[in-house]
């Protein structure tokens, strides 16, 4: 079932047109990777998918319902939630007051209990740190605390931002265990990334996005392959 279908999307800042009709889905259970280069319209295309940017034309369909100019609030409410590129978590709250934050949308108390528990045992770190000002945990742990937080609205469609960016290696790899495991418990997942090899490994299909265009799409293992792909995302001539 296609859970998020974008069609003809344009998005524009001024006169400067930053996606050029734009399409893509996303399926149920799915991980998609969208990759491409500082510029090539990766981040607009997830806030235009979120609701912080308003469409120039074209439509974008969430399970089923158009959402094209649905407030971004509602479209958490729908099941769509973000964990934004730079993190952007609350640093002067505790690990437990950002994860709240997360649940803001939700009355169900015995539900929020039993997602806090999945959060807390998909990121040990943050158990540990339960009680620790978000300001204060490393580059890892913050983005940790990022996916955890986005985790707490029980999305059906996880979107994630560049969760890589400023990370070592190890936490890299780390960080993309976790996200491989929370696909297999279910939640559907796009996936914008720098790190092609990382990103393409662990998805299912993925986009190639040049200058607001895509101009390849495949199975992530195909692409993983693809010899302009790898000279271009994976430094390999």
């Amino acid at each position: 079932m296609t859970l998020l279908e974008l069609e003809n999307v344009a998005v524009a800042y001024g006169r400067i047109e930053a996606l050029h009709g734009i399409s893509l889905t996303v399926n149920e259970g799915e991980v998609v990777a969208l990759i491409g280069a500082n510029g090539a319209g990766k981040t607009t295309t997830m806030r235009a998918i979120s609701g912080t940017r308003a469409l120039t034309s074209g439509k974008i369909t969430f399970n089923g319902e158009d959402i094209s100019k649905l407030r971004a609030d509602l479209r958490v409410v729908r099941g769509l939630c973000q964990s934004p590129e730079g993190r952007q978590i609350f640093p002067g709250m505790t690990v437990m007051e950002n994860l709240d934050m997360g649940a803001y949308t939700r009355r169900d108390s015995a539900g929020i209990a039993a997602d806090l528990e999945r959060v807390l045992t998909l990121f040990p770190r943050l158990a540990e740190r339960r009680k620790q000002a978000g300001g204060t945990l490393s580059g890892g742990e913050q983005q940790m605390l990022a996916v955890g937080r986005a985790l707490m609205s029980r999305p059906k469609l996880l979107l994630l931002d560049e969760p890589s960016m400023g990370l070592a290696p190890l936490v890299i790899r780390q960080i993309f265990d976790i996200i491989t495991e929370i696909n297999q418990q279910g939640t559907t997942i796009l996936l914008v990334e720098q790190n092609a090899q990382q990103a393409l490994s662990r998805a299912h299909r993925g986009y190639v996005l040049e200058t607001g265009q895509i101009v390849k799409e495949g199975s992530g293992q195909d692409l993983l392959h693809d010899p302009s792909v790898k000279e271009a995302y994976l430094g390999v001539a």
